[in-house]
């Protein structure tokens, strides 16, 4: 079960940036994503609790097999990343999780992120003894006190969505991230001070959010700082982390319990937590400054048949040149007869092409145009509208054609489409 579980979510952090159309939906994906997750912290017991004493442990066992199946079947038909290469003959995978793990070593802002956002996992497994020793020896809650407290830490989640929502059109992350993990540690350090049980209440909720925040922040980030072509390696390696957190606070807290009690725990928990981010101080300052691969547009790149050659590097290179445009219905992009100076990618919307008044085809979400009369260096064959409204990526001429000259699988891409292209306009 617990592996089941694990695969899911590298899976659908490394699909995301495929998926969404720009950058600012990448963040939005993230949070409704964490909103998701913390709500099911909240809802999912209480569900349980139900369905057991309604049915027993088999109403509640098939009531979870139908929801997981259920989310299965809502992923049939979503397209997986078109691969990079072909995987070439004597290649094992073990040799090549071994590369990308030590592609993403080699990036100290990916290493540093997988590290801090693999710590919170630590807060969590200590949590999970915490509950029940501070409602039984500390608070005088009783057995089913460890799950209240446990909901208040859940409902912070919850909670987080409005301070989530607020980082979606944010360029600058490490501060929220920084501030995610040191609210959550003070919260728990004055609960150990101050053990009672409203304030046991209100600071898990306060490290609920925290935590949720922590969280949203990090994954973010990784998306942005890690290399497109190991983007799965890298959340497959966080959650293995997520194993070793667990149990990490699960022995860490019962051994300062014993020695001190629960207050004791808690504020080593928060010492750790600190301790975290201080050593890693410096470099989560200026993470911003080097996380900002550009996922979403490498991904739209990808897609279209004349990119999809090109090496990673050459991949990030064009995806930085592109240039945001966005067209309202109606807008002429191209004109017939004009000259060429662009390329332009489809994110969203749809472009009808047409040709002396008639039309040609449809263009959509991973379709390009505009490369005849850069390859050929002649005027527009053709005229673009858009027949909805549309959100397009421009290239410019210069490392358009760069791109091309420089990689020869690419250039005979390149050269197949505009044969095609020229084809469908001549036997109009």
């Amino acid at each position: 079960m617990n592996l089941a579980l694990s695969v899911p979510r590298p899976a659908q952090a490394a699909l995301l940036p495929g998926v969404v159309r720009t950058p600012l939906e990448l963040t939005a994906a993230n949070v409704v994503s964490s909103w998701m997750e913390n709500a099911s912290v909240l809802i999912a017991p209480a569900l349980t609790g139900v369905l057991l004493g309604v049915g027993g442990p088999a109403l509640a066992t098939a009531a979870l097999a139908a929801c997981t199946l259920a989310g299965a079947l809502l992923l049939i038909g979503i397209p997986g990343p078109r691969p990079l290469a072909e995987r070439g003959e004597g290649v094992s995978l073990t040799a090549e999780v071994r590369a990308s793990v030590a592609a993403v070593w080699r990036v100290p802002a990916v290493r540093t992120l997988v590290g801090v956002v693999g710590s919170q996992y630590i807060l969590v497994g200590a949590l999970d003894v915490l509950y029940v020793v501070l409602a039984i020896t500390t608070l005088g809650m009783g057995e089913s006190g460890a799950g209240y407290l446990n909901a208040a830490f859940g409902a912070g989640g919850v909670i987080g969505v409005a301070v989530t929502a607020a980082l979606v059109a944010r360029r600058r992350l490490a501060p929220a991230l920084i501030a995610g993990i040191v609210t959550a540690a003070l919260a728990l350090g004055l609960l150990g001070m101050f053990p009672t049980v409203a304030l046991a209440f209100a600071l898990l909720a306060v490290a609920g959010v925290s935590r949720s925040v922590f969280d949203v922040t990090g994954r973010i980030l990784l998306q942005r700082a890690a290399p497109p072509h190991v983007l799965g390696q890298v959340f497959a390696l966080l959650e293995s982390l997520m194993g070793v957190g667990l149990a990490f606070g699960a022995i860490f807290v019962p051994a300062l319990v014993g020695l001190s009690g629960a207050p004791a725990a808690l504020i080593g928990t928060a010492m750790l937590l600190l301790v975290i981010v201080a050593v890693v101080w410096k470099r989560l300052r200026s993470i911003d400054d080097v996380a900002d691969v550009p996922q979403v547009q490498i991904q739209l790149l990808r897609l279209v048949p004349i990119f999809a050659p090109l090496p990673a590097p050459e991949l990030e290179g064009l995806a930085r040149a592109l240039e945001p445009l966005h067209v309202a219905a109606g807008t002429t992009v191209i004109r017939e007869g004009e000259a060429g100076d662009r390329f332009y990618a489809i994110a969203t919307g749809e472009l009808q092409v047409t040709k002396g008044g008639r039309d040609v085809t449809t263009l959509r979400r991973g379709d390009g145009f505009g490369e005849i009369a850069l390859v050929e260096d002649v005027p527009r064959t053709a005229t673009v509208t858009a027949l909805s409204d549309a959100e397009l990526y421009s290239l410019e001429k210069e490392p358009f054609v760069l791109a091309l000259t420089g990689h020869s699988p690419a250039a005979r891409a390149a050269g197949d489409m505009v044969s095609r292209r020229l084809g469908e306009l001549e036997a109009l």
